[in-house]
């Protein structure tokens, strides 16, 4: 049959299982809007590009599908680099798809004219300018393919307009043909390097598991905990990594690196035996490489051979997918006891908590752990970039994976509040809970209202500090206390804001409020926004100097006020 280039777009997205896209129109994007109506495609409307970008990011994120998102040409599609490049940092499997100026006005400076496919190239894992409306077919189908393959990453396909409404003829059982080889078919795992890994692990006595978010991608959580439980082996979760394992489990030792768990670096600096799986060595993680894992064997399991060897030395590499590695050790591996390494770890976490101080004021931890006692970890939490992204991550405890949605390479402030949104577009069936920071939920509240539009029932908790927090507690360790604009001495009043936006707010000022506050949140039908003023100066301890090692950690200063 004929169809029009938007309309065979729309049958190729809903072939591959698409069914929701977040965007704005323009005028370039018009025709594929005409159509996207008459489809009866779910299309959330938001109230800007990079918006709209997060929201798919985080419906991917926790849905593990691939989310699509939508723009016109020229600012509309330039809007969307943060949010790919976000995409791209945490392989995060999302379509950018772009209106273009029709074909005979490229490269004459035409109204809203924008070379998106030259911008894009180094923030997507591949992308398309499609000339030809018999293109368009094959390009989205191998779009989605890119995108969920392999590594999973954001593409963008641009259109012009003409082509959007040229004809061609629609066959949806045409086969795909020319396949990228960049996305071609991973290879089994690697039987050579998985043995040596095995004989490895049979020498160790300290082993210990980094897990990354590439546990979490691959499906492999299920896999993990039982390898973990049957080698006896600590389990290291990095920020996005955080649910591949169990939160709760007593083999579990948080976060690594610059604000893991005292814990959690005592081990790298300890163990004689490293099994990376999925986590990319990610300088936050790793400090100072010439002094990480010291004592230690490294093996590296990743689907992308570029990762291995790139910043650590590798002694026991394994490309291939980290589920049938698992899958392998799970069969061949035997049940371990290691009591003297594990009662080591323990002291350590008996120790060395995680722990602040009280004094009266609302600590931001403090509303971390009533989160935590209010949702009993099951729900999903986003949250911006900065110091209340690191609380979220040492006090929260997830038990299953895609819950914890957060950047983590690019570390976009303004990520949070759309990505909670798109979260829970994603997992309607699980509460979607935000923790932000004032700096970062400024930043992109305009989405605010796509949350009243829509009625999605978030929680926005904002831990005010009237500081960019993680600015300041740098100028306060490093800068001799020069918090040179930093400071946001007078802050909106968000709660109004919210109102203003049709959401339920709430200003807390008063600790023995926290708690009631937040459960009068967690009951209403709808949005709502917590403005929880925090104590201004409180900082994120455990802390690795940056160029430091984990084994240069700054514990928290010694405090007669440490109660808790």
């Amino acid at each position: 049959m004929e169809m029009t280039g938007a309309q065979i777009a729309i049958e190729e997205l809903k072939a591959g299982g698409i069914d929701i896209a977040f965007g704005i129109p323009g005028g370039t994007i018009m025709p594929f809007y005409d159509e996207l109506l008459k489809a009866n495609f779910t299309h959330i409307l938001t109230r800007h590009e990079q918006g709209a970008t997060h929201m798919a990011d985080g419906y991917a994120r926790v849905s593990g599908k691939v989310a699509v998102v939508v723009a016109t040409s020229g600012p509309g599609a330039t809007n969307l680099i943060t949010g790919l490049l976000t995409a791209q940092m945490d392989s995060v499997p999302l379509i950018a798809i772009t209106g273009q100026v029709p074909t005979p006005m490229i490269g004459t400076d035409a109204f809203q004219e924008a070379d998106i496919y030259g911008c894009s190239i180094p923030v997507t894992k591949y992308n398309w300018l499609v000339k030809d409306v018999r293109e368009i077919q094959g390009v989205i189908r191998e779009a989605i393919r890119v995108a969920a393959t392999g590594r999973p990453g954001p593409v963008l396909v641009d259109i012009p307009k003409d082509i959007q409404t040229a004809r061609a003829e629609y066959n949806p059982h045409a086969p795909t043909a020319g396949a990228l080889p960049a996305v071609r078919q991973m290879p089994g795992p690697e039987a050579e390097g998985i043995e040596k890994l095995i004989e490895a692990l049979e020498r160790a006595e300290r082993p210990v598991i980094l897990a990354g978010a590439g546990i979490v991608k691959a499906g492999a959580a299920a896999a993990l905990t039982q390898f973990a439980r049957h080698a006896q082996i600590p389990v290291i979760n990095t920020l996005l990594g955080l649910g591949g394992f169990p939160g709760t489990d007593p083999l579990f030792l948080g976060m690594p690196g610059m604000h893991g768990t005292a814990y959690a670096n005592f081990a790298l600096c300890e163990c004689d035996l490293l099994i990376n799986l999925g986590a990319r060595f990610d300088d936050r993680v790793t400090g100072k490489v010439s002094s990480f894992c010291p004592r230690a064997v490294i093996a590296h399991v990743d689907i992308d051979a570029a990762e291995i060897g790139k910043r650590v030395r590798t002694h026991i590499p394994v490309l291939g997918d980290v589920r049938d590695v698992l899958r392998v050790l799970n069969q061949q591996v035997k049940p371990a006891e290691r009591r003297s390494w594990l009662e080591q770890v323990e002291s350590w976490k008996r120790d060395y908590p995680l722990q602040y101080g009280w004094d009266g004021s609302i600590k931001p931890q403090y509303v971390v752990e009533q989160i935590q006692e209010i949702t009993g970890g099951e729900a999903m939490v986003s949250t911006g970039v900065g110091q209340h992204q690191m609380w979220a991550a040492q006090f929260l405890r997830f038990n299953e994976p895609r819950r914890f949605v957060s950047s983590g390479g690019l570390g976009t402030m303004g990520f949070g509040l759309p990505a909670s949104i798109g979260a829970k577009f994603g997992r309607p069936d699980k509460e979607s809970w935000l923790i932000d920071g004032d700096g970062s939920f400024a930043m992109t509240l305009v989405e605010l209202a796509t949350a009243a539009m829509y009625n999605v029932p978030i929680r926005a908790v904002i831990l005010n500090n009237g500081f960019l927090g993680m600015v300041r507690q740098w100028q306060e360790l490093f800068f001799g206390k020069r918090y040179s604009h930093s400071h946001y001495p007078k802050n909106p009043d968000f709660a109004r804001i919210a109102e203003g936006y049709g959401v339920k707010g709430f200003s807390v000022r008063d600790v023995d409020q926290v708690r009631g506050v937040l459960e009068q949140a967690a009951d209403h039908d709808g949005p709502v926004v917590m403005d929880f003023h925090v104590s201004p100066e409180e900082n994120v301890w455990p802390m690795v100097p940056a160029g430091a090692g984990n084994d240069e950690m700054q514990l928290a200063p010694p405090s007669p006020e440490l109660a808790r």
